[in-house]
């Protein structure tokens, strides 16, 4: 059997960083990371991107060694990462945030509101209802992410905590602010639109869950395979017949439903940026899956079924 040389260089500079000697056919780079950090302690494997050309994508953790467009004497270029953090750590971070958050607001600790309304609560049943909407959102996605997701990538730059935290976090102390703030009026058409906006919200919760169930069924624990989702005999997973990412279709209603609840403007201004986001977010797993499956169903969309 016949090993390989490889010989890893600083993408930026092109020094020499290390040399492997008599590395297996089937080694995968996951591997290869390993036997660098043994040289390079500070660069765990996690830190380290590893690439065919300096410019280049970085090389999947599974790719095997003998399976690369490189002679005997592999040549691959190292780009430092920088320091990272588990995805959920990152998730249980920023969820837990916009929890405490809003309801600090909506029991008036002191120094929120002027002094007489300390600890008071709201004559307004909307703003209690819409108290329990929201944590129930966030109490939902803290327990998705700890016994739900899987994660394809275990870890993500350190800076993205900051900038993920910012947002929701800033965005949860607007909204709280408004819904809960002694002068709120409720929505203009009562009752009916409350009850409405509220059916609204259920139904795409339990939408958003039903797509994070089958999602999670398509990937066996422990592995990076990626398969086609396809509707299963849960109703809410049919939308998987118009649309790629129906959890970020789900999520979108939950926020409109939301919206029309607490007649909020900050609450309207954060739906619209999440739907940005998250259509940028669909557009790419879009194009990854039609990139990846010759078979893809040519009909979905990427968020909204025939228009986006």
């Amino acid at each position: 059997m016949k090993h390989y040389e490889v010989e890893i260089l600083d993408a930026k500079t092109k020094d020499k960083l290390c040399f492997l000697d008599k590395v297996e056919p089937n080694a995968t780079i996951g591997e290869i990371k390993s036997m660098f950090h043994k040289s390079h302690p500070q660069w765990y494997p996690a830190r380290q991107s590893i690439r065919l050309d300096p410019k280049g994508k970085s090389l999947k953790d599974e790719d095997v060694l003998q399976h690369l467009p490189v002679g005997t004497t592999a040549t691959f270029y190292f780009r430092d990462l920088g320091a990272q953090i588990s995805w959920v750590t990152v998730f249980l971070t920023e969820y837990t945030g916009p929890l405490v958050i809003y309801l600090m607001f909506y029991f008036r600790v002191p120094f929120i509101y002027a002094p007489k309304y300390d600890f008071t609560t709201s004559k307004h049943w909307v703003v209690h209802l819409a108290c329990m909407c929201h944590s129930f959102h966030y109490v939902k996605r803290l327990l998705e992410t700890l016994f739900v997701h899987r994660f394809s990538h275990g870890t993500m730059p350190l800076r993205n905590i900051f900038k993920n935290c910012t947002y929701y976090w800033g965005f949860a102390a607007w909204m709280a602010y408004y819904i809960n703030h002694p002068l709120y009026t409720p929505p203009i058409y009562g009752e009916q639109q409350i009850r409405l906006a509220l059916i609204i919200f259920l139904f795409c919760q339990i939408g958003n869950f039903s797509i994070h169930i089958a999602l999670r069924n398509l990937r066996p624990p422990g592995s990076k395979t990626r398969k086609i989702p396809y509707p299963t005999k849960n109703p809410f997973t049919w939308i998987f017949l118009l649309v790629s990412c129906p959890n970020y279709t789900y999520e979108l209603g939950s926020w409109l439903g939301f919206t029309v609840m607490t007649q909020c403007l900050p609450v309207a201004f954060f739906t619209l940026v999440g739907f940005i986001q998250m259509t940028v977010w669909a557009k790419g797993k879009h194009r990854s899956y039609l990139k990846e499956f010759r078979d893809y169903p040519p009909l979905r969309s990427p968020i909204l079924p025939f228009i986006l």
